[in-house]
């Protein structure tokens, strides 16, 4: 049976014919059921999504204000933000398979209103497209666009979130209508139909379920031997963490650090060898480390407390915050701004070692910043100057 499609009309005589489409999946209440899932996957990736933004980027009003706690924040709220994103894209194909038949429906255009409503749908489609495979290939670090990853994909997020309130305004009636199990005025259908609609939502939750599965464990790790698909495993690299940057890439090499003096600017400012910074007391936390691309890892990480270094240079406890510098040649976090709820907290450490051992290079040798509750890309290695803002 074709689908019904309120307002459509033939094509005039002898003009090309749009495609026939049957059976009931491609109609509205199976739009609409898919649709829930979908919205609420967007709407988890677009929440987890700003509290990433503005950990990594915060406005100087928050700057100061950013929480240290709980540790395990960011770690929590960046791995439902990718596996959202991963859901979000099997979602995405489903929805896009139920409706795509009113993309030939006839005539394309009915009125201002219409047309409208198409253009918005189009924008709706077309960013929400861009937004999964944009965080899909940033997840295995690929970026094959001449833009910057960061603020586009922010930028198109707000665009998308805006087209979605927009959408679910127009179609408010119609959602509603298909939003219960039977609606008042809905006709009971055939219990083929209903048997296939049901086996096509239970296809796209095992599909879901699936992904997440087999993903989820680079940041939950009690089902790390689960992660089959995910690039990275928290088990695998130097010291048993995974690396993102290598001392390589960032144009870092041992031959370079033999004279690596640790500069503290303030107003008493000092330096300190490795075997200086070493001789100080030494604290041992475990925190997790957590990425933008989805995993993390809890470690035990030694070294000195950051707040301890700027009180030495005369930094005044609770209020001034801290400018880390790399060593790397280049790169968009080469310098970092540390917010004072950072550098006052007493987990917050220039660490030299991990799980028990020296940092290697790719790791941050010889000293790298480890802090709660922050992104991995803020978690600054071979650090070379600390300066007290």
């Amino acid at each position: 049976m074709t689908p019904r499609m309120p307002g459509r009309l033939r094509p005039p005589a002898g003009a090309l014919r749009p495609p026939e489409f049957t059976g009931r999946l491609h109609d509205a209440r199976t739009a609409t059921a898919v649709g829930r899932w979908l919205g609420a996957a967007f709407a988890v990736c677009f929440l987890t999504g700003l509290v990433s933004h503005y950990l990594q980027h915060p406005p100087d009003w928050l700057a100061d204000r950013l929480p240290a706690r709980p540790v395990w924040g960011y770690r929590l709220t960046q791995g439902l933000h990718v596996s959202a994103g991963l859901v979000a894209i099997v979602l995405l194909l489903v929805k896009l398979w139920t409706v795509y038949p009113r993309l030939f429906a006839w005539p394309p255009v009915r009125s201002v209103r219409h047309a409208l409503e198409r253009l918005s749908v189009a924008v709706l489609v077309s960013g929400a497209l861009f937004e999964v495979l944009t965080g899909l290939l940033n997840i295995v670090q690929w970026y094959p666009w001449p833009f910057s990853f960061v603020p586009v994909h922010f930028a198109v997020a707000w665009v998308v979130a805006g087209s979605i309130l927009l959408h679910l305004a127009v179609k408010a009636p119609e959602i509603r209508a298909h939003w219960r199990r039977l609606s008042p005025g809905t006709l009971a259908l055939p219990a083929e139909d209903v048997r296939d609609r049901r086996s096509l939502l239970l296809g796209t939750v095992a599909a879901a379920g699936v992904v997440t599965v087999t993903t989820v464990g680079q940041s939950l790790t009690p089902l790390k031997s689960l992660d089959l698909l995910a690039p990275r495993h928290p088990d695998h690299g130097p010291q048993g963490l995974p690396v993102n940057r290598t001392a390589a890439a960032a144009g870092v090499s041992a031959g370079a650090l033999g004279g690596w003096r640790l500069e503290v600017v303030g107003p008493r400012p000092y330096d300190l060898s490795l075997d200086g910074l070493s001789a100080l007391p030494q604290t041992r936390v475990r925190l997790p480390i957590a990425c933008v691309e989805g995993w993390s890892v809890e470690a035990e990480w030694t070294g000195v407390r950051v707040r301890e270094l700027i009180e030495r240079a005369g930094g005044r406890p609770g209020v001034d915050g801290l400018r880390v510098t790399s060593l790397e040649v280049a790169g968009s976090y080469r310098v970092m701004e540390m917010g004072t709820e950072y550098a006052e907290d007493p987990l917050t450490l220039l660490a030299l070692g991990l799980n028990g051992r020296r940092l290697s290079l790719d790791h941050g040798f010889p000293a790298r910043i480890i802090a709660p509750n922050r992104p991995g890309v803020l978690q600054t290695k071979w650090v070379h100057r600390l300066e007290v803002r």
